[in-house]
């Protein structure tokens, strides 16, 4: 079941998460989707999760990157599952 969330972020940046969204072809929705999942993932398996590294390490990692949605889907289920 789908729900419907607000969130409030900084005029600029929300352009530019647009336009990252628009370049990867996917929805800004799911962006934020694929990041949530990801955290969840990162919590799941470290008990430390405030501390966590690899969630610190995330900011600014996809500045100017070409990231193929569908290879990083491809990369969590093997990594995960």
């Amino acid at each position: 079941m789908k729900s419907k969330i607000t969130l409030y972020s900084d005029k600029e940046l929300i352009e530019q998460i647009k336009q990252y969204a628009k370049e990867q072809k996917i929805s800004v929705s799911q962006l934020v989707n694929n990041f949530f999942e990801t955290i969840l993932i990162d919590r799941r398996s470290n008990k430390n999760f405030k501390n966590s590294k690899i969630t610190n390490s995330l900011e600014g990692v996809l500045k100017g990157a070409k990231i193929d949605i569908d290879n990083y889907k491809k990369y969590l289920e093997k990594k995960y599952l």
